[in-house]
């Protein structure tokens, strides 16, 4: 059985860890390394847009990282139970025009006994910003 480390129930620590591995995995820009976090038929609400399953969610970060350049995120704990994981995250990308954004949102997120993110659940905004008013380089 497929396994991602560290399982639930989560504690405080284990709970952090896990957001950590989300961030690293996110800055990678790898659809492949990402979708592998999810089950099969994880379920995700990004924006206004509904993702279902693993291909469908590396279809999706594909299309979101060529539009979305340079791309910069941060996770930080917000709350955790058993086997769910509250996060608020900022991460800024720049568009192809030259454009620069910070994005600020929430997460909640659901994760089977395995570990792997069955629920995604996203909201977020995205804020014009200047290029000397990033935070991330």
């Amino acid at each position: 059985m497929e396994q991602k480390h560290p399982l639930p129930p989560f504690t405080f620590e284990t709970a952090k860890e896990k957001i950590q591995l989300a961030e690293d995995a996110w800055n990678s820009q790898d659809p492949e390394r990402v979708s592998k976090a999810y089950t099969e038929d994880s379920e995700w609400r990004n924006r206004d847009q509904f993702v279902n399953g693993r291909s469908e969610i590396v279809e999706f970060l594909r299309q979101k990282w060529a539009r979305e350049l340079n791309y910069k995120l941060k996770k930080e704990y917000w709350a955790h139970t058993d086997n769910r994981i509250a996060v608020r995250f900022e991460y800024e990308y720049m568009k192809e025009g030259g454009e620069w954004f910070r994005a600020y949102g929430n997460e909640n997120w659901e994760f089977d006994e395995n570990g792997l993110m069955k629920k995604r659940f996203a909201s977020i905004n995205d804020l014009a910003i200047k290029e000397e008013e990033r935070k991330f380089r």
